[in-house]
């Protein structure tokens, strides 16, 4: 609707120019068609009249009637009023309604997909954790975030390819190696041996006792089986690593999370590409030399003071590596490339994009997107929870999987805007109240199930054509606002997917099902009368089918029980 009537709008645009009320070179500008915060104002407007009045030197009010005189007649307006100091407000007929409720059934689970990414694709990375530990809650908002801005793209019609990016390389794997050859030898954590930078948890142990036994390791297709010598320390760096990788995959599968790629640090360095990026910003004059180290003229890009390139010692700064990945995204064809972070990554991704830039490759300058979640406060009882004995110093995504289940943690961490603190409440997750979001998400769900068993128990019929047929009763307020949010939801997910925020669906879900709640309230379903029947049994359906396809783009469970 919103789609139809913003070209309606065009069209009245169009037919001023051509009566001459507005000057025939007038750009028509990016005004909104949006549905009021307000809904007594109606169930759309639009800022067209105020934001053509200034460049048209006309009254915002006289030009928004003579826009509304030149609108094409439609039969899915009811009414146009114009309010305040020149918006257009739009009243929807009932017909236009009763006909998107159709397109709810029509198109069930597809209900809310488009197609405008269609023949596009998409990269979007997240987590990207160092195979040196279990995850912790911080990269579990990080795995849902990502894994929700992949669901609501793809049902925008993009081509998602989601991509885990291990760091497999460096120094904070050569301290994992150590601190599994410690233990593998019998130091512990606390003897005055251990390494200073070594990793304490349990882990660590679980590790070392099943390199010592030989065991062997499946991950990714590939299989790593341990030499049982602690003295080979290349031996142990492997084995550690697909250790913690299959662990780490392990507790995302727990997590209802997947990936299409895995990609590798090293095989940057095995296959040359970190090699090729630099010698090709070297080629292309954007370096120089300073002090024994190479240096990149970020500056001439956007960033606040160029970065090193290669230390004098010949090693390469971290950042390196990271352009050469991005570029590798580029020339595989990805059109978005979204990248799910902490905060604490903000500072180097100016310097990734001006090497980007630097390549002189074509790359769009707002290529690639970032995503950057802030830190999650994880509380039980009213106290902060810290500590798991098995990672040793922070709380494990496994642990609160464990605790308060998948759906609970997926929706709580994916609930609020990426870039807000999050406080995490194990004992809000885990009630059965109506204070749970989620739960109460799903008890709505469910509670439309149940409608239908206890109309085939007390053997009742339910036409869904005659119930869609009915005349909707929009002018009691519980029906108008159910009817108004759940055609609303095709916006949200486009929204969702455009500004990579699935977290409004999450905002939308619970409002829909308030909006429910409060028509359930108010209105009896399983009535003799087959007609009122019928017509609130559609609503009632037509939510269910909108609140499962929104949670299934949350990967949260739509139960029809409870």
């Amino acid at each position: 609707m919103k789609t139809a009537l913003r070209d309606l709008v065009l069209q009245a645009i169009d037919a001023l120019r051509a009566a001459g009320t507005l000057p025939a070179g007038l750009d028509t500008p990016d005004f909104v068609v949006e549905r009021p915060k307000n809904r007594a104002q109606g169930d759309f407007s639009t800022n067209a009249a105020m934001l053509l009045a200034k460049p048209a030197r006309s009254n915002p009010r006289a030009l928004a009637q003579a826009l509304v005189d030149a609108l094409p007649d439609n039969d899915d307006i009811a009414s146009v009023e114009i309010a305040g100091p020149g918006f257009i407000n739009f009243r929807i007929a009932e017909g236009a309604w009763r006909r998107g409720l159709g397109e709810v059934f029509a198109q069930g689970d597809a209900y809310g997909r488009n197609d405008s990414g269609k023949g596009r694709m998409a990269g979007v990375e997240y987590v990207s954790a160092n195979p040196t530990g279990p995850l912790h809650v911080g990269h579990g908002r990080a795995a849902v975030i990502g894994d929700c801005i992949g669901r609501v793209l793809a049902a925008n019609g993009w081509d998602v390819r989601r991509e885990f990016y291990y760091n497999d390389a460096g120094a904070q794997i050569n301290n994992l190696a150590i601190s599994v050859q410690a233990r593998a030898l019998g130091q512990g954590p606390d003897d005055a041996g251990w390494p200073e930078d070594g990793y304490r948890g349990d882990y660590i142990k679980d590790v070392a006792r099943a390199y010592l036994d030989g065991a062997s390791v499946e991950v990714d297709g590939h299989g790593v089986t341990a030499s049982g010598d602690p003295a080979d320390l290349d031996a142990v760096r492997r084995f550690a690593v697909a250790w913690l990788r299959r662990e780490q995959n392990a507790d995302l599968e727990a997590y209802g999370v997947g990936f299409d790629v895995y990609f590798l640090e090293s095989s940057l360095y095995t296959e040359g590409k970190v090699e090729e990026t630099v010698r090709e910003l070297v080629a292309g004059g954007h370096t120089y030399e300073e002090g024994g180290a190479l240096w990149l003229r970020s500056t001439d890009f956007g960033d606040d003071k160029d970065r090193v390139m290669r230390k004098s010692d010949g090693s390469y700064t971290y950042f390196v590596p990271d352009v050469a990945y991005h570029l590798s995204k580029w020339q595989r064809g990805y059109e978005r490339a979204i990248t799910e972070l902490g905060a604490d990554h903000h500072g180097s991704l100016a310097r990734v994009k001006a090497g980007l830039q630097a390549l002189d490759k074509g790359i769009p300058q707002g290529w690639p997107e970032y995503v950057l979640h802030q830190m999650v406060t994880v509380m039980r009882g009213g106290e902060e929870v810290k500590l798991s004995k098995r990672a040793g110093s922070y709380l494990t995504l496994r642990d609160l999987v464990d605790e308060v289940g998948r759906d609970a943690t997926r929706w709580f961490l994916v609930a609020r805007k990426p870039d807000s603190q999050l406080t995490f409440d194990i004992d809000l997750a885990r009630s059965q109240s109506l204070d749970n979001p989620v739960y109460y998400v799903q008890v709505s769900h469910a509670r439309m199930c149940g409608l239908l068993r206890q109309l085939a128990e007390r053997g009742l019929s339910f036409d869904r054509a005659q119930g869609l047929a009915q005349a909707l009763d929009l002018d009691d307020a519980a029906t108008h606002g159910l009817v108004t949010d759940l055609l609303r939801y095709p916006d949200v997910v486009e929204t969702a997917g455009r500004d990579l925020e699935p977290h409004q669906l999450a905002a939308y879900l619970l409002e829909l099902a308030q909006a429910f709640q409060s028509y359930y309230n108010d209105h009896q379903f399983l009535v003799d009368d087959a007609a009122t029947r019928d017509a609130r049994l559609v609503l009632a359906l037509a939510t269910r089918q909108v609140l499962a396809n929104g949670l299934g783009l949350l990967g949260v469970g739509a139960p029809e029980v409870m």
